[in-house]
């Protein structure tokens, strides 16, 4: 390790949180983000470390062999999945077990790995249009069922980026494009677009059904870590209901 003044244990800790907390908000499980931690201030030369994680919170305990004890303390409140950003997260920690860099080289790692290029909007206008037709046609619609599917998933997409930026709670977000979603599918069906509401509509859901967070549940739950994992499976069925209740209030 440097012996430069900005190279404190607390530095070290703050980076670990730092990481932890973008692994979480980027999808990793609770195992991942909690061993990542761990790892990293055992590196920083802590002879004791005690993390718990869940969906929204990360509190660590360093131990340090002098007999000092540091507690740092994060609150998630919010999650973006980034597959590519976790990856690169998980190559940093490996990196800085092996090296021990200082704690400027890895908040300037941080810094690339938070500036990475995302899919262009366009890109991910196309994507949406893709899942939701053929999951249309896999379930058992039509070609106009999937067609009207896929219009309606590129329309989602523009909906759902503007409520991201204008709607301060993400389950609103999900609730009100589920309801566009219903009244679109309604609509494209007046104007004889597609045959099968329901083919429709479940093109479109599994544009927003929480897939990652239902599987991180179950996995957390097998891996022993229950409190996280009964949390994150009730908030995936929350979001799910919810889903499914937008998408059906319109029928009604």
């Amino acid at each position: 390790m440097s012996e430069n003044a900005q190279d404190t244990i607390e530095g070290f800790l703050t980076c670990a949180l730092d990481i932890g907390e973008r692994m979480l908000i980027s999808g990793g499980e609770v195992n991942r983000v909690e061993d990542t931690i761990t790892r990293v201030c055992k590196a920083a030369g802590a002879q004791r470390v005690d993390v718990y994680t869940i969906t929204s919170s990360i509190v660590v305990t360093m131990g340090m062999p002098d007999g000092q004890v540091i507690t740092q303390t994060r609150r998630i409140s919010r999650q973006k999945l980034d597959m590519n950003a976790l990856d690169r997260l998980n190559d940093l920690s490996r990196y800085i077990c092996q090296t021990k860099p200082s704690v400027a080289e890895v908040r300037s790692m941080l810094k690339q790995i938070e500036v990475l290029p995302q899919y262009s909007f366009g890109t991910q206008v196309v994507m949406y249009a893709l899942v939701s037709g053929s999951c249309a046609m896999f379930f058992g619609g039509n070609g106009w069922d999937g067609l009207a599917s896929a219009l309606i998933g590129v329309l989602l997409k523009f909906v759902q980026t503007f409520l991201n930026k204008t709607c301060p709670s993400d389950f609103f977000t999900i609730i009100l494009c589920s309801i566009f979603g219903g009244v679109m599918a309604h609509l494209f069906l007046r104007l004889g677009l597609g045959e099968n509401p329901a083919m429709i509509n479940l093109g479109n859901i599994m544009l927003l059904i929480p897939g990652i967070k239902l599987t991180n549940a179950i996995r957390d739950m097998i891996r022993g870590d229950t409190i996280t994992g009964v949390l994150c499976f009730a908030e995936a069925v929350i979001v799910s209901m919810a889903i499914a209740w937008g998408f059906a209030v319109i029928t009604f």
